[in-house]
This record gives C-alpha cells, sequence and structure tokens, in this order.
C-alpha cells in the first residue's frame, strides 16, 4: 500500500524533530550538570504576556571555569570541547596547539634528563590549567604534561584562549593568580626534592593528589611513583612500606589507600603545608 504524501511528509518532519534534539550538547547531561536560566520571551496577541524558558547551562567543577561571570563563561564555553583524559595521556610536549581545563584527574609536569631519568616537577588538577606557557607567550618549553589519575576536562584552542587572557576581565584575574600559585608549587617542588627524605616527599606527594582527587584511593603504582619522585623503585617501595607498617596507608593492586590524612600531614614535610597556605590564600584550591 503506498503511503499518502500527507502522512510521508509528517514522518520526515518526525525523525527531522528527533535528530535535531539528539544532537544537543546537552542532551546526554547529567541532571546535576545542568542549571536553570530564566530567559523571558514575548507572546503576542491580546493576552500577551512573557513566558520563560530554560535551556541548560554547564556547571563547572573546574575553580577557573566556575568562578567566571555568566558574560565571560558564555563567550568561552562554545569553544571548550569536553574530553576524557586516560592514564598516560600526553596533553603538552614541548609544544601544543590546545589547553585543558581539568575536571577531573591529575596532570603531571615531568622533566626527563639525558640519563633517562624523570622526576615531576608540578601536578595540576581541577585547580587549574595545562597551557601555562602559552598564555605567557612562550610556543615552547621543556618537559611533559601527561594525565597520572584518569580523569576528564575541557580542551580550547591555545590561541582562543590566549586571545580572552588578553581581554582582561575575571578569566585573567584568575589565570594569573593560579599561574603564581604553580610557580610556587614547582619551586618549592624543588627544594623538596633536593632535601628532604624519601617519606617525606611520598607523603607530601600523595597529600597534593588527594587534594585535587579528593579520594582516599588512588590508582599508583611503585614504578609510577618512583618516576614522580625521581627515585628508584626500589627506595619508594621502602617509603611506601614505612608509611603503611605505620598505619597511615594501605597498598594493594596499583592502588593506595590513604587510612589517616592527619597521621600522613604530620609524616610530610614542611613543603606540602607551605605550598598549600598559598593556593588557599590565593583561592586557587
Amino acid at each position: 500500500m503506498s503511503r499518502s504524501p500527507g502522512r510521508k511528509q509528517k514522518t520526515l518532519s518526525h525523525r527531522a524533530k528527533r535528530k535535531i534534539v539528539g544532537t544537543s550538547p546537552y542532551a546526554y547531561l547529567p541532571a546535576s550538570e545542568v542549571e536553570p536560566l530564566r530567559i523571558q520571551v514575548p507572546v503576542h496577541g491580546p493576552s500577551a504576556q512573557r513566558k520563560y524558558v530554560s535551556p541548560p547551562i554547564r556547571k563547572y567543577r573546574n575553580r577557573i571555569l566556575a568562578g567566571l561571570p555568566k558574560a565571560e563563561i558564555g563567550r568561552l564555553a562554545p569553544h571548550l570541547t569536553f574530553v576524557d583524559l586516560k592514564v598516560g595521556t600526553h596533553l603538552l610536549d614541548g609544544q601544543a596547539d590546545f589547553a585543558y581545563f581539568m575536571e577531573q584527574g591529575i596532570a603531571s609536569v615531568v622533566l626527563t634528563l639525558a640519563d633517562g631519568a624523570t622526576v615531576e616537577v608540578g601536578v595540576i588538577g581541577f585547580d587549574g590549567v595545562v597551557g601555562i606557557p602559552m598564555l605567557l607567550g612562550a610556543t615552547s618549553m621543556p618537559g611533559a604534561t601527561f594525565i597520572q589519575v584518569a580523569g576528564s576536562g575541557f580542551r580550547i584552542d591555545a590561541a582562543r584562549l590566549k586571545g580572552e587572557f588578553e581581554r582582561g576581565g575575571q578569566l585573567r584575574n584568575h589565570l594569573q593568580r593560579y599561574t603564581l600559585a604553580y610557580l610556587i608549587q614547582t619551586a618549592q617542588n624543588g627544594a623538596c626534592n633536593r632535601l628532604h627524605t624519601i617519606v617525606e616527599r611520598l607523603a607530601r606527594w600523595l597529600l597534593t593528589c588527594h587534594d585535587r582527587v579528593q579520594s582516599e584511593r588512588m590508582g599508583l603504582t611503585h614504578e609510577f611513583l618512583g618516576q614522580m619522585l625521581g627515585a628508584p623503585r626500589t627506595t619508594v617501595t621502602l617509603a611506601a612500606g614505612m608509611l603503611h607498617h605505620a598505619g597511615i596507608i594501605d597498598y594493594s593492586r596499583g592502588h593506595v589507600t590513604i587510612k589517616s590524612r592527619s597521621d600522613l600531614e604530620n609524616a610530610a614535610c614542611e613543603c606540602y603545608s607551605v605550598v598549600r597556605q598559598e593556593f588557599d590564600r590565593l583561592k586557587v584550591l
């Protein structure tokens, strides 16, 4: 049986409507990720009155994005692309075309020496952005930045972000405060790696990660910890064993679980509290 032209047109219109709805950028957002925005829409006619619609607006966990006024985030949001970030994903490797606002997980800034030895000099989580060198006008920088704890974030073209940064406003203020906090962190880490014991450094590093992951359980192997702390795996194993026997952490199957944060703070060197106090003072973390 052939379908009438009217019925065919109705079917195509219905499918087209479904397609439009399905491609909405908010179609798959959980309810907790959106909040209503009331917009006045004029309705013409004898009983004309103003009605309201509520298009969704993304809620950001990243401290920089979450702190922007509506006008600025509205300008930036169309250029943000949500990305899942798996362990080992390289975000910056000398140079890159994109910056990343972390929502979950942790990115490590690592330097590799001529003999192949590695050491972590910076940690970036939901408190900041990967791509500070580009904001400062640099096209490249030694070292690499990769994901150490899986998570997610928003990618943005580096040139676009730099353009918005140069416009001023709250985005510039937030990024400048974060840049200062990050420089304090890297400087303190340099002193820590040179002067403090491996147990103190391991405790400091676990606390730094805990602040950003906000979970007592983290997926970390001894080999990976050794790369981050610039120490042999056997040395890290001994240090982790000391914290374990003291009842401060548990370690099993590539996961570290913090059992007592207060005891971990006591085991850490002064570097953790110095950096944390500066992040708090600058209202970054």
